[in-house]
């Protein structure tokens, strides 16, 4: 009897769960700390983002053109970021403990931001009647500290944040695939919950209540998230860092540089340097890339001038003076997607209006509904809900229906999207431009500061600003992920972030320009100074809507050549015309 109930002991204990430090590590069990992380953390920079032009602009006293240049900037660097981020990463530090410097970084630069608005000294006094006392510079000084540290943070968190999710799965499996789509519907779940709680309920105590509350709220996110993120670290898979996209392109350029004399094709009697990947390009699920006849001078990279340039293995000895030939194409793909980059960059300009100017206006309108006091950065909320309304019907309404009534889904091309997303820019631009003309002339008849025009007058504008961002922000989006392998995946989220960085830069100069010739010539400036009833802003949003016009034709009669609806890795095939076309197109590069 003693022996049978031994026994019965030993089977439960051998049933028992494995101590925690034997279980192993990744999937579900790990996820859940990277989405409580990333749920804390997109909480907290989404509300600083989205009210920081009214705080710049009500608590800082920020005249027009130093509001506009310091968020394009600030915005702009955060995207930039994005790219020294990823390459510390892909090199140095792993995503890991890049994810966990950037949240420290971030926590610090929320920290100030509360400073500042919890000490009065920290910020010039509130404006009197139409005297705005302007910042200090070390007043200012310290603003920038803090914005810089939040850039840092984004540099360290946005390139890394959903591949080291992706790592937790083994993708090699269908199991692990399947876990992997998962896994991104739950990351998408979890920042439009975020998303939301920002810009209602902490953009309400922020302008409604205090914003001393109000940032307090965001660097406890902050907090929570790094806390969150080091209580999962037992459960992570840590992968070390494999080597950079990013430095295998600078070695090509620099050796197609060195080798610009030397003669490429058979008379030459050089071969091209293509050797069998290595382990660890294979365990990254990198493929080979088919040698192609465009750039040609980026070949020169790959050329053997010389049997000592391999080692007794057949290895290039030098990656800086010989490259292979994927390395090559690698880069040829990247260098391929720039005409669409570039209109891409230009549907992101007219999005930024809206960000800044867009903003500027809602806080000269009449926001009150009774008792109720709207915040001008719910005006955000118009886009957000416009996307998403229109990713639903098309999802559920146009592609099903359509597959209803022709036996097929028919879906919108690349090409027909971009189109229709530069329309609806031009749009946004311009009804922006007669809204503000009525605002003003409203607000001087009644000799107000504030237009007695309510704040819906703003949401068409808002609403197009939204169709830009689902036509063809989404679209660009898509076209750089799937033109690429997917060994090269956080080559296309970089470069996505430096086309937002570049269209925040180029915002910043075009409101310096236009203000400084302006001011010279016009008989009032198209916008500036802390009263928009004193400029002309409607000029300035149909300038820019012009330059959309521009963008519409550059694209439709030169980068469309260059998009292709079909991705990377994908069976369909383009015609032969359609092939050659493009050869042609990219042969005198």
């Amino acid at each position: 009897m003693e022996n049978e109930i031994h026994s019965t002991l030993v089977n439960q204990n051998s049933r028992s769960p494995p101590p925690d430090s034997q279980r192993p590590k990744g999937g579900w069990r790990s996820i859940k700390y990277i989405l409580g992380n990333e749920t804390f953390e997109k909480l907290a920079s989404m509300s600083l983002i989205a009210n920081m032009t009214v705080y710049l602009r009500t608590k800082y006293n920020m005249d027009g053109i130093l509001l506009v240049n310091v968020v394009s900037i600030w915005g702009g660097s955060s995207s930039l970021t994005a790219i020294p981020g990823a390459l510390l990463s892909d090199t140095y530090l792993g995503r890991f403990r890049t994810l966990l410097y950037g949240s420290i970084a971030s926590f610090l630069g929320m920290g100030i931001m509360t400073l500042t608005a919890s000490i009065p000294e920290l910020r010039p006094p509130d404006c009197t009647g139409a005297q705005c006392p302007q910042p200090e510079g070390w007043q200012l000084s310290i603003l920038y500290a803090g914005l810089a540290l939040l850039a840092i943070g984004s540099g360290g968190i946005r390139p890394c944040n959903i591949a080291f999710g992706a790592d937790q799965f083994d993708t090699t499996t269908p199991k692990g695939k399947s876990q992997l789509e998962s896994f991104f519907n739950w990351w998408y779940f979890s920042f439009t919950v975020a998303l939301v709680v920002a810009l209602t309920a902490v953009v309400y105590i922020q302008t409604n209540v205090s914003w001393i509350l109000g940032f307090a709220i965001p660097t406890g996110c902050f907090f929570l998230s790094i806390v969150v993120f080091l209580i999962g670290y037992h459960t992570y898979i840590i992968k070390n860092p494999q080597g950079s996209v990013f430095v295998d392109m600078a070695k090509v350029i620099t050796a197609s540089c060195r080798k610009r004399k030397v003669t490429l094709g058979q008379a030459s009697g050089n071969s091209l340097y293509d050797p069998p990947l290595t382990q660890s390009e294979t365990e990254s699920q990198t493929t080979k890339l088919p040698h192609t006849n465009r750039f040609r001078c980026l070949d020169k990279a790959a050329v053997i001038v010389d049997s000592s340039e391999l080692d007794d293995y057949g290895r290039a000895k030098n990656g800086w003076s010989l490259c292979s030939l994927l390395q090559v194409e690698q880069l040829k793909l990247l260098v391929a997607m720039f005409p669409v980059w570039i209109t891409g960059i230009f549907c992101f300009l007219a999005m930024d209006q809206q960000n800044t100017i867009g903003i500027l206006q809602a806080i000269q309108t009449n926001k009150r509904f009774g008792s109720f006091n709207v915040p001008p950065g719910w005006m955000g909320l118009i886009s957000m809900l416009t996307l998403s309304t229109w990713i639903f019907f098309y999802e559920r309404g146009f592609v099903p229906l359509s597959q209803k009534m022709t036996g097929k889904k028919i879906r919108l091309t690349m090409r027909q999207r971009i189109t229709i997303g530069i329309l609806m820019a031009i749009l946004s631009l311009l009804v922006a431009g007669f809204v503000e003309r009525k605002r003003r002339l409203s607000a001087l008849q009644h000799g107000s500061f504030e237009s007695p025009i309510s704040i819906l007058v703003l949401v068409p504008q808002f609403s197009f600003s939204g169709l830009t961002e689902g036509f063809a922000a989404v679209t660009v989006m898509e076209f750089l992920t799937t033109q690429l392998p997917e060994s090269m995946r956080t080559v296309s989220g970089a470069v996505f972030f430096l086309s937002l960085s570049i269209s925040s830069y180029i915002n910043s100069a075009l409101v310096n320009i236009i203000h400084g010739l302006t001011k010279k010539y016009a008989k009032a400036p198209w916008l500036g100074g802390t009263d928009l009833n004193k400029d002309t802003l409607d000029y300035f949003y149909f300038t820019i809507a012009a330059l959309e016009v521009v963008n519409l034709l550059y694209f439709n009669f030169f980068a469309c050549r260059f998009v292709s609806s079909n991705a990377i890795g994908k069976k369909e095939s383009q015609s032969e015309e359609e092939s050659q076309n493009k050869e042609s197109a990219y042969e005198h590069a």
